[in-house]
């Protein structure tokens, strides 16, 4: 496929903006192996290889292991993730999928038995940072494969 428009030369401020948020996100005391986590499930729903590309890459280089990146598309199945993951997990699939419904009350509680309130506001706040890089990804066609491990600022 055919990049359609490169959204970091046509809208620089834009991207700037985005960027800002990624890097409070990369300050604000959550777990950076939780952050990749819940960055590829969100991409995994999406549908944006670019960032399913990107995040299994950082998460290996950060020292993930093969079999829990294979196992987050999986994640309710999969034993290998303990409850504070489960539950940002969790967290991350009903914020991605609000158009089909509400977050539901019980994975709230859930998060907050797991998360403070700052923390669960972080959380979302990297939720609805990457589903906006998804969406500016796959509507633009951002070119699978090429990205290299620790390449954006954090």
């Amino acid at each position: 496929m055919d990049v359609r428009i490169d959204y970091v030369k046509v809208a620089p401020e834009g991207y700037a903006a985005l960027l800002g948020l990624e890097q409070y996100i990369h300050h604000c005391g959550l777990e950076p192996s939780l952050l990749e986590l819940i960055k590829l499930r969100a991409s995994q729903i999406n549908g944006c290889a670019f960032c399913v590309d990107m995040h299994t890459k950082d998460a290996r280089a950060a020292g993930e292991s093969e079999q829990r990146l294979y196992a987050v598309a999986v994640w309710h199945e999969a034993p290998f993730f303990n409850e504070r993951e489960r539950a940002a997990l969790a967290w991350t699939e009903a914020v991605t999928l609000l158009p089909s419904g509400r977050v539901p009350e019980d994975v709230y509680e859930h998060a907050r038995q797991h998360f403070g309130e700052k923390a669960l506001v972080d959380l979302t706040l990297a939720i609805v940072a990457i589903n906006g890089w998804n969406r500016l990804a796959v509507s633009f066609r951002k070119p699978v494969g090429t990205y290299q491990p620790g390449a954006l600022p954090k």
